[in-house]
């Protein structure tokens, strides 16, 4: 199943999580943090704006991004791995 997002939001494969800390604790489900990168897996066509114009996005696919630890409360699960909806303004950064 493909998935495509509408507008200025964007569909993000959030990154593995840790299993250890940097001491090399193992830690157990409940312990970890969710991270806060993610892969774009698909993009939205843009941003409407008041005038009828359609702004594109400043993200692409393929595109690492950081986010907030509580964005994109939206998450689904297409072909069994789960991924998250957000809009554009809820990404910080691009990393490069």
């Amino acid at each position: 199943m493909k998935i495509r997002p509408l507008y200025d939001r964007v569909v993000v494969r959030r990154k593995e999580e840790e299993q250890t800390t940097a001491g090399g604790i193992l830690l157990p489900g409940s312990a970890k943090e969710k991270p806060n990168q993610g892969e774009i897996v698909a993009v939205g066509e843009g941003k409407i704006l008041e005038d009828g114009s359609v702004r594109p996005l400043a993200v692409k696919v393929g595109d690492t991004v950081v986010f907030g630890q509580y964005a994109g409360s939206n998450t689904i699960e297409v072909d069994g791995e789960e991924l998250i909806i957000m809009g554009e303004g809820e990404i910080f950064a691009v990393v490069e």
